[in-house]
């Protein structure tokens, strides 16, 4: 996981994410998201006001997808699927590509 100064976490634990999330407080042009990534390369990417990005740049084949508004439980929750290696539930949800 990477904070949004560009720390590393590795296998971050339910309370580190939130805290982690709570880095986007800090954001700024420079530094503008936070990030989980998975050892088979999805990440989820958080940015300010809910933006979620999904993807993965080893699968040239699948486009990145995008949600808006991500409520922060759920980003959250989303968070803990992809660090179980639940990649079929993210994958599944209403992506924007």
């Amino acid at each position: 996981m990477y904070d949004v100064m560009g720390g590393t976490v590795d296998e971050p634990d339910p309370e580190t994410m939130r805290r982690v999330l709570d880095g986007l407080a800090q954001a700024d042009d420079e530094h503008p998201d936070v990030s989980l990534t998975h050892e088979s390369g999805w990440c989820l990417s958080v940015f300010g006001g809910g933006l979620l990005l999904w993807e993965n740049p080893d699968e040239e084949a699948v486009a990145p997808g995008e949600m808006r508004n991500v409520g922060r439980e759920e980003i959250l929750r989303l968070f803990g699927l992809l660090a179980a290696g639940d990649i079929s539930s993210i994958e599944a949800l209403p992506w924007q590509r």
